[in-house]
């Protein structure tokens, strides 16, 4: 594994407030890294602060031996690409038009290259949304939203995904899809860190699974040894019932 990014003692207050505290970890190419936790722990602060989007931090967080907050922010949106929790667009852009934004870090004239064409129907490809290329972006459901951003994030980069709930909003088919093509990604060698709400996803697909409470790393490791009761407990205040797939990961039901 090829470390891509470094992170120590990375802390982000507002206020008073600390929502992320001393965290502590390292990724690499190749990996598909889960973080989750409850609601205000820190996952979105710190996919926020690798995505160079929160400067504010202290404490360091690297990408490819440069802090994050000295690249350049072209040289740097050519590597990496943050899929967010929401996008609004407020203009009539069509599925595909929304798609070529992610090609805009390359771009170095009016038009658009063939290697923008290649990337772009690749991504269009990979995410299963030709049938609706055409179609304005604002008229679509909220999960075919989603796919359309994912494809603009992977037209820009597939070296590094940084991904907010990739799934809200679809549907159990497509939330399956998403995460055996981000697999398939990291096989080939992509970083993808994906915040998500669902155990049983990142049990499933993730090679790491970082969780966060308050702010604070509880674990980090693989999800056979991250995914036990003991620490879900810790997380979510609840009591799983966990049973073992034939896989030998874990599958997570929910006591009454």
């Amino acid at each position: 594994m090829t470390s891509v990014y470094r992170l120590d003692a990375v802390t982000v207050q507002y206020g008073a407030r600390t929502v992320l505290s001393a965290a502590t970890a390292e990724f690499g190419s190749g990996e598909l890294v889960a973080i989750v936790g409850p609601n205000g722990a820190g996952k979105s602060t710190l996919l926020h602060v690798m995505a160079g989007l929160n400067p504010s931090f202290t404490g360091k967080c690297e990408f490819r031996g440069k802090s994050v907050v000295h690249w350049h922010r072209r040289d740097f949106a050519r590597q990496v690409s943050l899929v967010p929790q929401n996008t609004t667009i407020e203009f009539p852009f069509s599925a595909e038009q929304v798609v070529r934004t992610g090609r805009t870090p390359f771009g170095d004239g009016l038009f658009e290259s063939p290697e923008d064409d290649a990337a772009v129907e690749r991504a269009i490809g990979l995410t299963d949304i030709a049938q609706f290329r055409d179609r304005d972006f604002r008229t679509l459901s909220g999960g075919e939203r989603q796919r359309v951003i994912l494809a603009a994030s992977l037209a820009q980069s597939d070296a590094v995904l940084l991904l907010d709930e990739p799934t809200t909003f679809l549907d159990l088919g497509h939330q399956i899809a998403i995460y055996r093509l981000l697999r398939n990604l990291c096989n080939a060698g992509t970083l993808a860190v994906a915040v998500t709400h669902d155990l049983n996803l990142a049990s499933t697909y993730a090679d790491r699974v970082l969780v966060l409470k308050d702010g604070k790393t509880l674990a980090n490791g693989h999800p056979v040894d991250v995914m036990t009761a003991e620490v879900i407990r810790a997380a979510f205040d609840i009591d799983p019932v966990l049973h073992t797939a034939p896989s030998g990961r874990k599958w997570i039901l929910y006591a009454d």
